[in-house]
């Protein structure tokens, strides 16, 4: 009984002995999740403008993004919703069609401008899963909307369950 459980093991103790380790040289980043258009999608944040949000996030202070905003018509960002009492994760407008390398969407950039949103008194709070949703609830006086000049390098992530 013994030999057979061993031998059952032997293809997975193989495969174990094959796997390389990661490189001594990589880094780990906490893998966030978001809302797009009502489905959760994965994400990193390696950058933010604003010194006191970049260290409480552990990341990069990169005060110089602002200038992704651009004048005008000249900003490079689209807006990102972070809900000011954190009772859920933040809305995207959009993300890459096909998320990695193999099909790039030329509209796409990891930059966004944060947008503090803060659920008004009184509202009924729920859960918002798309920029649809997030500027619906705002124009029923829901919540209220503080954009900010704070810019945040978050690269939208391959889906590793495809």
């Amino acid at each position: 009984m013994r030999l057979t459980a061993a031998l059952a093991l032997l293809p997975v103790l193989t495969l174990a002995a094959c796997a390389t380790p990661p490189p001594a040289d990589t880094a780990t980043l906490p893998r966030l999740q978001a809302w797009v258009e009502g489905r959760r999608v994965d994400y990193v944040t390696t950058d933010i403008s604003d010194a006191a949000m970049a260290a409480q996030a552990g990341v990069n202070h990169a005060p110089r993004l602002r200038d992704a905003l651009g004048s005008g018509r000249g900003s490079i960002t689209e807006r990102v919703y972070k809900f000011s009492d954190a009772r859920q994760i933040s809305v995207f407008p959009s993300a890459p069609a096909a998320p990695g390398a193999a099909t790039p969407d030329p509209n796409y950039s990891p930059l966004w401008r944060l947008v503090l949103v803060a659920w008004k008194p009184g509202s009924t709070v729920r859960e918002l899963r798309s920029e649809e949703a997030v500027l619906a609830a705002a124009e029923a006086g829901e919540v209220s909307l503080a954009v900010t000049d704070i810019v945040v390098n978050c690269p939208i992530l391959p889906d590793a369950r495809r």
